[in-house]
């Protein structure tokens, strides 16, 4: 199976997405379903700095993703206010 995923960054990771000249979004190549960590492996960021993986509008916490060619993904770096994380679906989210 080959493909694509759609790639959103938010807050703060959204400058790694400006200092590799990406657009937000990206299309980033994806040939197989990988783990949230293998997905960061492979765009070369750093775990610690990703909280929550958003695929296909469900907040699932990063190291509890599984991502599939054709998903629609969001990066949501740690430091959301309160507030924003309730209404976004990750208001228990503890490491």
């Amino acid at each position: 199976m080959s493909g694509t995923i759609e790639l959103r960054a938010f807050m703060g990771l959204t400058d790694v997405f400006k200092e590799r000249q990406w657009t937000n979004p990206t299309f980033f190549p994806l040939d197989q379903e990988v783990t949230g960590a293998e997905l960061m492996a492979q765009l070369d960021i750093p775990m610690a700095r990703v909280e929550v993986i958003f695929i296909n509008r469900l907040a699932i916490a990063a190291d509890d993703a599984v991502i599939q060619p054709g998903d629609r993904v969001a990066l949501v770096p740690p430091g959301v206010p309160g507030p924003h994380r309730y209404l976004l679906g990750f208001k228990n989210r503890k490491d």
